[in-house]
Order: structure tokens, then sequence, then C-alpha cells
């Protein structure tokens, strides 16, 4: 297949998702026409717009403008999140695959969410922050809240790709575990040897709670103030998908009163103002957005994406990302997050 491949990736850059190898696939598959600097303006992309058979990064493209792109055959979102600024629907219509590699992220975000949830069950942080304070204390006094991860009821709230990957992960832990999603069929959650239950279940029984869950338009701020009532004092909770699924207020609220310890790698506002008082909440285990911002991760972007083009140019299907369905497209609440 020859044709004009744009190239408009921010917030990433093709140096961050793509390895030399990788890139130099990227060039066979057309005419490169490249914006790094800045979104790619409009200009640039209507001049080429005829002759363009894919697409990477976050071009907006309506009704309109697809319908004069009529080579077009897959777009790529490597900011992995599927944005409203797409016509999603003319684009099933057409056959023109929206595809994302997210699922790039999936290990390296559940990977860090066990370290983090290992760490304030046991304690880890907290004690080392002691220890310099001067105030540690030793043997059982120095574990009167802490409690084994093994074997801890665990409840994923979220069970795409983030919840899965951890679900597969944590099996040696002997975890009996529940997940609450309701856009997933009970069969499939059973086959990952889970227990499908409603959210207020879920908080009820679940020592370790991890949150999975992507922002639509029925779940902002889902978990507030009513929800971490129901959760067992002492619990873990762990926030790693999206900031608006929790009354964000409710949840520092629920930590700072010390009803439960908990760990977040996203906020409503990145970055975080500098006299936030997120910053000084005891009990709360801070990461700045960067739990799947590994170079192994960016560079799997890169490389599902070329690998999936280069099937397309063959006719064939893509096999690596995942395609944006116009009915839960349209329901998501995404914005492009900076991660670097």
């Amino acid at each position: 297949m020859t044709g004009t491949v744009l190239v408009d990736p921010l917030p990433r850059t093709l140096d961050l998702i793509m390895d030399p190898v990788t890139r130099a696939r990227l060039g066979l598959l057309g005419e490169l026409v490249i914006s790094e600097d800045r979104p790619m303006p409009d200009e640039l992309v209507e001049r080429h717009l005829p002759d363009t058979v894919f697409i990477i990064g976050q071009t907006p493209l309506p009704r309109e403008r697809l319908q004069r792109a009529p080579r077009l055959k897959a777009v790529f979102n490597v900011e992995t999140n599927f944005l409203p600024n797409i016509d999603y629907g003319t684009c099933q219509e057409r056959g023109i695959w929206v595809l994302t590699p997210a699922s790039a992220f999936a290990g390296p975000v559940a990977e860090s969410a066990i370290g983090m949830a290992i760490d304030i069950c046991r304690g880890i942080t907290a004690a080392d922050r002691s220890f310099r304070a001067g105030t540690e204390k030793y043997g059982l006094a120095g574990n009167v809240d802490a409690f084994r991860f093994a074997g801890a009821p665990v409840g994923i709230v979220g069970f795409g790709d983030l919840g899965r990957e951890l679900r597969r992960l944590i099996v040696p832990f002997e975890n009996p575990v529940m997940v609450y999603d309701p856009w997933l069929p009970d069969e499939l959650i059973v086959r990952h040897n889970a227990q499908p239950v409603t959210l207020d279940e879920l908080l009820r029984w679940s020592r370790v709670i991890f949150v999975f869950a992507s922002v639509t338009d029925e779940n902002h701020g889902f978990i507030g103030a009513r929800e971490f009532a129901l959760v067992q004092p002492g619990s873990v909770f762990l926030l790693m998908s999206r900031a608006a699924v929790v009354d964000f207020p409710a949840f520092l609220a629920a930590v700072e009163s010390g009803h439960i310890r908990a760990a977040s790698d996203v906020f409503p506002q990145e970055p975080v103002a500098a006299d936030d008082p997120v910053r000084r909440i005891e009990g709360l285990l801070l990461s700045a957005h960067r739990t799947g911002g590994t170079v192994d991760a960016f560079h799997a972007i890169g490389r599902m994406t070329v690998a999936d083009a280069e099937l397309i140019a063959r006719g064939l299907p893509p096999q690596l990302c995942r395609r944006a369905d116009p009915a839960v497209a349209a329901r998501m609440r995404s914005r492009p997050v900076e991660i670097s």
C-alpha cells in the first residue's frame, strides 16, 4: 500500500514511542508527514487528506474531514484514550479502524499498583518516615496497623486491560478476588477466577481495593462519601485510573480521618500545585501519574501501532490495539494527559 501517513502524536513524540527499528518500519508504510512540535496545522492535514492511509495521533476528525479522506484505513490514538474529537460512527460506516495501544500500560501500572498495595499494607514507607524522624517502633509495636497482602480479600473496580493484568499478577498471593464492572458479563469475570459483585458488596468485603475504572458520563465521582463509609476501617484503597471516578474531597477526607489508607497516581489537576493540601495528608502514598510511564511501555505503543498498521496494509485485521466502539467511545470522558 502506498500513500501518506500523518503523524500527529502530541503529547507523545516519535522518539518517545518508537525505538530505531520500529521507526524504520514506520517509514515503510508510506510517505510520512510529521508534526511533533505542535498539533498538526489544519492546512497541512487538509493538504494531505486525499492520499492519507494512516493517521497516528489525536488529529480531530469530524465527519466533514473524514469525507475528504477517501483512502483512510486506520487512526491510531497513541495518547491511548479515545477522545471526543472523532466521528466514530462515520469511521465504523466507512470501515476505518480507530485504535489505541492502551494495553501497553497495563503491565507497568498493575506492577506499580501491587507494589504500592504491599507498601501500604505493611507500612513500609510509613516505617521509613518514622525511622528518619526518630519515632520508629520495633517488632510487633511497629506493625499495629499492618496486615499481609497475601491472602487478603481484593476488590478490583474496572476489569479492562489494567484490572485483568493485576488479577494475573496477584495469582501467587492467593487472594480471593471480587470484581465490579457493569460493562462486562459475569461469565467473563468468572473466567478470570474472580467473583462478580455489586460495588457496595466489593467495598464492604475487600481489604485492598484497586480502582482502574475509566471516566464515563455515568460514573463521574461515583465513589463518594457514602461509598467510602462502606469500606472496612483500616482497608487500603488504590486510585490508579482517573481521579474523576471518585469524589476527590471525599476520598481525601476518608484518608485524613484515618478510616482508610490509600495511594493515588492521579489527581484532579496535574501537575499538582505546590501548596495543595494533598501533599500533607498522612496515610496517603503519592505518585505523580508515573506508574505507566516506563520506557518499555512507551516503546510498546509504537510497536503495537506499527505492527497493526502493517496488518491493515495487507488487508488483514489488527491484532494488538483495541478498537473504538462508537457506543462506548460516546460515553467516555477522556482528556489528553501529558506523561513524560
